[in-house]
């Protein structure tokens, strides 16, 4: 991955890592994320713009971000 640019997901990984986050449904357009679980981290993109760029983040970041939205807690 590319240091201080904004990498493309296929830079994050191949195309069959991603997948779409079953709260993504088909709703018409809105936010959809497509996650690519990685050794020891998480790649984030919009599921709309499958080639274009996305982020990285610790595993448990992502963790710790999963369970305060499970817990009611987002942006905490």
């Amino acid at each position: 991955m590319k240091t201080n640019t904004c990498a493309t997901a296929l830079e994050v990984a191949d195309e069959k890592r991603w997948f779409k986050s079953s709260y993504s449904g088909d709703n018409g357009g809105g936010g959809c994320v497509s996650i690519a679980v990685l050794t020891s981290h998480v790649g984030v993109r919009d599921s709309k713009e499958p080639n274009g760029p996305a982020f990285v983040v610790p595993a448990t970041a992502w963790a710790s971000f999963i369970g305060g939205v499970t817990a009611g807690r987002p942006g905490r």
